[in-house]
């Protein structure tokens, strides 16, 4: 399979959108700060804040805490525990890498080591603490390294078999008995995608065939007793969205809409699917010239944001941004609680053209170390509080990008791997979620159970907590 380069968003363009204008220069800026002491803060009583959540039930014990003064310390201990665990929780994003076949093989150049094998590999995801992998180009060896390690699969079908998927009951079978059926489920294979961007295949677009190849897969994996692998196929981003800013105004491109997309969505709803995407906001911010380098890097800063006027909400990150300009789509096509998944997102750390100045690792190392802290966070997106499933960053393994020799000229490349080619790390980042956390304001409610908790009652409501 051939670089990001000539694969889905990475390369893609589009007619351009108009994102409006932001809130922050395009370069970095320095680090300001904004005074404390210029953000009023509410005199609320920690109390009143706690009964105003019904849900909680603890309204009588709340107006116990209020009546007596001389409840013992343990007491108060016990229920400010029992509040805690009451506190709903959110599942953050499951984050997963992507490991292409020709990335695993590959050898450096000059390089005197033969290529890592698939076990090499999967042990590099393990050590990663790394649950979810993405196998664009799978083949039996590369599925079977991963037999008992509790890694999460994701297999995509190349585009080259959807046609013969589409017309043969009997080739959706051939394929299921060579990659899935010799492993499952000592492999955790949860999910199956019938090509990746299939409507920017060089040859010729499928159109036609994506829709009937997916539903074979589907009627063969039900055929062979297998009702827990989710069947679905992946889009690029900039080739199926007719603008990205305001996520508001985004829709679908037409006819794609109406053929192939709409069925589609119903066909993941009825069998509890995600809709899936290629999300490159390396690319978005390479095509407008307008959208500040820190917008697109996660970074945290007082004014550096985009408001969408319609929905009324403030955008701090061009993920979320295009994140929720395929909710807004999906809503138009009719089907708005699809699950998500990016299939695709990443930040290259090297590339052969020269111009590609903001493909360094420092930048990527930002990029990902920003998209691992924003997913985990469980925050979601504005208009998805939940977010997207799952997302999967391009890619584990460096390619080894080969430049222009004597003036010669060369297709571009660039590097993505978090692992260099010798399957060390490039960055220090750690992939593992701290399991679920407590939903929004948590904190807020925790620190007000331990006002109440330690006897901070109605005579001391105006202290300027919570």
């Amino acid at each position: 399979m051939e670089a990001p380069s000539n694969f889905g968003d990475c390369d893609a363009l589009s007619e351009k959108s108009d994102l409006g204008n932001f809130h922050s220069p395009r370069n970095l800026p320095p680090n300001k700060t904004v005074s404390s002491t210029a953000i009023p803060k509410p005199r609320v009583s920690p109390i009143l804040l706690i009964s105003s959540s019904s849900s909680w039930g603890f309204d009588p014990l709340i107006d116990a805490l209020e009546l007596s003064s001389a409840m013992s310390l343990s007491l108060k201990l016990f229920i400010l525990f029992l509040a805690i665990l009451n506190l709903p929780a959110v599942t953050p994003t499951e984050i997963g890498v992507t490991c292409s076949r020709s990335a695993a093989s590959s050898t450096p150049p000059n390089a005197t080591s033969a290529p890592p094998t698939p076990e090499r590999v999967a042990d590099a995801v393990t050590d990663l603490k790394i649950h979810g992998v993405r196998l664009p180009d799978p083949t039996p060896q590369l599925v079977r390294a991963f037999l008992y390690t509790n890694t999460c699969l994701l297999l995509s079908i190349p585009n080259s078999l959807v046609p013969s998927l589409a017309a043969n009951r009997s080739d959706a079978l051939s394929w299921l008995y060579t990659n899935v059926i010799p492993f499952y489920p000592r492999v955790r294979i949860t999910a199956i995608s019938v090509g990746n961007n299939p409507l920017d295949d060089d040859e010729s677009p499928l159109f036609d065939s994506v829709l009937p190849a997916i539903q074979n897969i589907r009627s063969s994996l039900e055929d062979l007793g297998i009702h827990k692998i989710a069947v679905s196929t992946t889009f690029s981003f900039i080739s199926v969205m007719t603008s990205s800013f305001p996520p508001s105004s985004a829709s679908f491109q037409q006819p794609l809409l109406d053929t192939l997309i709409r069925p589609l969505l119903q066909f993941l709803k009825d069998t509890n699917s995600s809709f899936m995407i290629n999300l490159y906001p390396y690319n978005l911010y390479r095509l407008h010239s307008e959208v500040p380098i820190a917008f697109a890097l996660f970074q945290e800063q007082p004014f550096l944001y985009r408001d969408d006027v319609v929905t009324g909400v403030r955008y701090r990150n061009l993920f979320d941004m295009m994140v929720d300009a395929v909710v807004v789509a999906m809503t138009v096509a009719g089907h708005e609680n699809v699950p998500i998944i990016v299939a695709e997102t990443g930040w290259p750390s090297a590339s052969t053209d020269v111009a590609e100045v903001d493909a360094n690792e420092a930048y990527a190392q930002m990029f990902v170390k920003g998209l691992v802290a924003h997913l985990r966070s469980g925050v979601g997106t504005p208009l998805r509080k939940e977010g997207v499933a799952e997302a999967y960053i391009y890619e584990l393994i460096d390619r080894g990008i080969r430049r222009p020799v004597n003036g010669a000229s060369s297709p571009q490349s660039r590097n993505w791997g978090l692992l260099y080619q010798n399957l060390t790390r490039k960055y220090d980042i750690q992939f593992t979620s701290a399991g679920t956390r407590r939903g929004p304001g948590s904190l807020v409610g925790t620190f007000c159970w331990v006002i109440v908790a330690f006897g901070w009652s109605t005579t001391r409501r105006n202290t300027g907590f919570c």
